[in-house]
């Protein structure tokens, strides 16, 4: 269980890098098409048919990783957190899991409320900086469970 959590942490913290990497990837595709003559306006967000750029895929790729992948990890991580058996596992998931559930509300509220879109990129930071952490921090964690021989021998004596 120790490595399903350090996994799962990690991976929360490598979709958060992709989170980044598939906006910047998105926006860079905008502002070509946009230099080429492109005109992005809500028209084109109601338009069916093909994307106006290949980069939309980006935005895609986002929403998809921020709604479904980013907190079904989160979410295991949490589980698997109470069967873990580390000292401060379940506090770092769930600082992770809230975060995650911050991370959302931000994410839809940037579009009404635009420093919100600011906030939100802040706690990917935190997300991801956190989600190393809790992975990181089992390798120097002994289990909770499990007590030192020197000092179960020190307390008998």
């Amino acid at each position: 269980m120790r490595t399903a959590y350090k996994v799962l942490a990690y991976l929360v913290a490598a979709e958060v890098a992709v989170q980044a990497m598939v906006m910047v990837w998105a926006i860079a595709g905008l502002g070509k098409w946009v230099a080429g003559g492109g005109v992005f306006d809500k028209g084109v967000m109601e338009s069916e048919g093909s994307p106006p750029f290949p980069e939309v895929a980006g935005i895609i790729v986002h929403v998809f990783n921020g709604f479904f992948v980013i907190p079904a990890l989160a979410l295991l991580l949490l589980i698997v957190s109470f069967f873990t058996k580390v000292r401060g596992g379940i506090k770092w998931a769930v600082i992770v899991f809230v975060l995650v559930i911050v991370q959302g509300l931000l994410g839809g509220l940037g579009h009404d409320f635009t420093l919100a879109g600011a906030l939100h990129g802040l706690n990917a930071l935190a997300l991801f900086a956190t989600a190393l952490y809790a992975g990181r921090r089992l390798r120097a964690a002994t289990p909770a469970a499990v007590e030192q021989p020197e000092a179960r021998t020190a307390a008998t004596v």
